[in-house]
């Protein structure tokens, strides 16, 4: 499939009934994120706010949000039927991370219709929301896709990063230096002494969100690897007022520079983050100062819910289920370890716990899953909790793996594996305070956990088990259950 903009994006999912669109007025401040927090509860459509309180007849008048919120409308995205497998999806985006097709530059877009300098800069003319009570302002970047350039090989990086209204025209981000591709940039340019380009693009076809919050490897361009996906070249045009480029038929981009003077950071937070938890207190973080701000002709703002719940998934933990579990089977398959089967990461833990299935060769092979999945640099915030089970067990069926969890793991003879103080995310709400400390450690710390649920080759094979080394389980044989099968219609019981 090739590219869509984000209104053919929207058209998509309404033809397949996965939009709603709200006419009733809603109130940007609070309400449109319990609204939307209601809807991915009810594991219910995208949703179009087309009234919002203060904003009829302005410049941005509608607010599209969770367009990624479910496992089908990812499926949509990715060119897929609406029910396709996990393991269907995980296997293409395994594919199409590796390959690339490099954009292609236009001379203008869209997105070059209305163009903003100076006085005119003014971000509350977008209707942003306080999407939590708690949030400590209005989160304009919770589902954009920043671009930032490397000074050095001018590779740029398409990131998915938060930001929130600080001035009219400035911007605080959580902009970690070390861990985020951004970051590693940011150093860079301040190592030079000059601010670090930036620009945010909200609103365009759904991989390019996808991709934005996903680790591919450092030096990769994302805008090459959705080429690879759509099987076409992106068409960017080049920004207003720094040297970026960005989608042609993108709804709003919003350009500027980042310093890093602390005498220009702002304070950020607090936020509701992917973990379901509130992040601490404001903290003086960098900031954008926007230089211009272009966008289409009525445009469509586009932002996500952030945190995930029982119940209620973000776009984000959608994303990461597929994405994370791709890029966590690839890294095995670059360390050489033999027998991956399959990888599933859980949509509530966002990739922070996941599920590797493998043909076990080897006593030690589990460890070395854990060990390829926490040296690689994708595990800065996902991979703290790592369960390896057999060919036999399910690993997206969580009845089966608690099953192997509870008859296959002795926590004392191997079974457990805790690996105490490597990098890992500063926002979890687990970690102690000291540990979480970015300033002093550069990263978070975690203690990491691998939980070996096969069965150990410890175990000598038993003649009585049929020369296995765990007994067997009350599974009826073969035979019986084919014969049960075939005379199932006599026995009146319905439909197998």
């Amino acid at each position: 499939m090739g590219f869509l903009d984000m209104r053919q994006w929207m058209a998509q999912l309404e033809q397949h009934g996965e939009l709603r669109r709200i006419k009733a007025e809603v109130d940007w401040n609070r309400e449109i994120g319990a609204v939307t927090r209601r809807m991915l509860e009810k594991k219910g459509p995208a949703l179009l706010f087309e009234n919002i309180k203060g904003y009829a007849g302005g410049r941005c008048t509608k607010l599209f949000a969770s367009g990624l919120g479910a496992k089908s409308r990812l499926a949509l995205a990715l060119g897929f039927p609406h029910d396709a497998a996990n393991r269907d999806l995980v296997q293409y985006v395994m594919k199409k991370n590796r390959e690339t097709v490099a954009p292609v530059m236009v001379g203008t877009g869209p997105v070059k219709e209305v163009i903003l300098r100076g006085k005119d800069i003014d971000q509350t003319e977008f209707p942003v929301p306080k999407w939590h009570y708690l949030e400590g302002g209005r989160y304009i970047h919770t589902f954009s896709s920043i671009v930032t350039k490397d000074p050095e090989t001018g590779v740029m990086n398409v990131g998915l990063y938060r930001g929130m209204i600080g001035q009219k025209d400035t911007t605080p981000f959580l902009l970690i230096k070390g861990g985020q591709h951004w970051g590693a940039h940011f150093v860079k340019w301040a190592a030079r002494g000059q601010p670090m380009p930036v620009a945010c693009v909200i609103g365009w076809d759904p991989i390019m969100s996808f991709l934005s919050g996903s680790p591919l490897p450092a030096g990769v361009c994302e805008y090459d690897v959705m080429g690879g996906y759509r099987g076409e070249p992106a068409q960017l045009v080049r920004c207003e007022t720094v040297d970026l480029a960005v989608p042609a038929s993108a709804e709003i981009v919003i350009e500027g520079t980042i310093s890093d003077d602390p005498s220009t950071y702002e304070s950020e937070g607090p936020f509701g983050e992917f973990t379901g938890y509130v992040s601490d207190l404001p903290t003086p973080r960098p900031t954008m100062k926007i230089s211009c701000i272009t966008h289409r002709r009525d445009p469509v703002f586009c932002g996500s819910l952030e945190g995930t719940l029982p119940g209620s998934y973000s776009e984000n933990s959608v994303m990461s289920s597929v994405q994370r579990a791709a890029i966590a089977w690839n890294i095995l398959n670059g360390a050489g370890i033999p027998g991956v089967l399959d990888v599933y990461a859980p949509p509530i833990t966002n990739g922070v716990n996941i599920r590797v299935q493998i043909k076990k060769h080897y006593q030690g092979q589990p460890k070395q899953v854990a060990a390829a999945l926490w040296g690689n640099s994708a595990a800065t915030y996902r991979y703290k909790h790592v369960i390896v089970v057999e060919e036999d067990i399910d690993p997206a069926d969580d009845e089966q793996v608690e099953w192997a969890y509870a008859h296959r793991v002795n926590a004392g003879e191997g079974g457990v594996v805790i690996f105490p103080g490597i990098f890992g995310s500063p926002i979890d709400p687990s970690t102690p305070m000291e540990d979480r400390d970015v300033a002093q450690l550069g990263t978070g710390l975690w203690n990491r956990m691998l939980i070996d649920a096969t069965r150990s080759w410890k175990n000598p094979r038993q003649a009585q088990w049929g020369n296995e080394r765990f007994p067997p389980t009350v599974k009826p044989h073969a035979d019986d259950a084919a014969r049960v099968e075939s005379r199932w219609s006599e026995y009146g019981l319905g439909d197998l």
